[in-house]
């Protein structure tokens, strides 16, 4: 875990000191899970998720972004609508630490070299995310831990973002995680002998989603978006 986390960030160092202009910020927000327990809406935060984030603008209709994000995900039957889950009762929580690595683009020109003029777009990210969570299972009505485990999701965000500040960009985002596991939940256990233990649709992969806002600084050089 400290090597990967000392890779990224020498990742992103060796970036800044190229780049012509950077975005460095957080992002503060909430997390829900729409898996085989709990409720299924696909918008519903009920736990907390804090990251941060790098941004390097290579257009004002583009940019690298990279960022880690950690947050608690859980769900629990008794607040479903679903009858079958209502009556079941399960309920879980995993933790998902997640780094993640695409490109944002802009649905007009944010050119932050034009920094004394207001500026405001729409955006969307997609990239590829690699995440380390618990694999669960659930025996006797209670989830248990497994085994630390990790696998790759397909990030897909929606946002607006402004520069409110001369130096600042504000960002409102949600962002929904299509993974390659159906267990988060314990639904689905790789431990073969944990087999039985079973339940829910085994055909359909789990999906959490971050919904939050971004404030980013900006810094280094203005950008000058010309050909070579």
């Amino acid at each position: 875990m400290k090597k990967i986390l000392v890779l990224f960030f020498c990742f992103i160092f060796q970036n800044v000191m190229n780049a012509q202009i950077n975005e460095l910020g957080v992002f503060i927000g909430g997390s829900n899970f729409i898996g085989d327990v709990g409720k299924t809406n696909y918008v519903s935060p009920n736990e907390i998720a804090l990251g941060v984030l790098y941004k390097w603008n290579k257009s004002p209709r583009h940019s690298y972004r990279f960022s880690y994000t950690q947050s608690t995900i859980s769900g629990n039957d008794l607040d479903s609508e679903v009858l079958a889950r209502n009556s079941r009762g399960y309920q879980f929580k995993n933790s998902i630490k997640e780094f993640s690595a695409g490109m944002e683009f802009n649905f007009f020109d944010f050119n932050l070299h034009e920094i004394l003029q207001r500026k405001i777009t729409p955006y969307v990210y997609t990239g590829i995310s690699y995440f380390i969570y618990d694999e669960l299972y659930v025996i006797n009505g209670e989830t248990e831990k497994d085994y630390t485990a990790s696998t790759f999701a397909i990030p897909m965000i929606v946002g607006v973002k402004s520069n409110v500040f001369e130096n600042f960009v504000l960002g409102i985002e949600v962002g929904a995680r299509y993974t390659f596991t159906d267990n988060l939940d314990g639904s689905l256990p790789k431990n073969q002998n944990l087999a039985p233990l079973q339940f829910g649709n085994i055909n359909s992969k789990d999906w959490y989603v971050f919904t939050g806002i971004t404030l980013t600084y900006t810094f280094t050089e203005k950008p000058c978006y010309c050909a070579n």
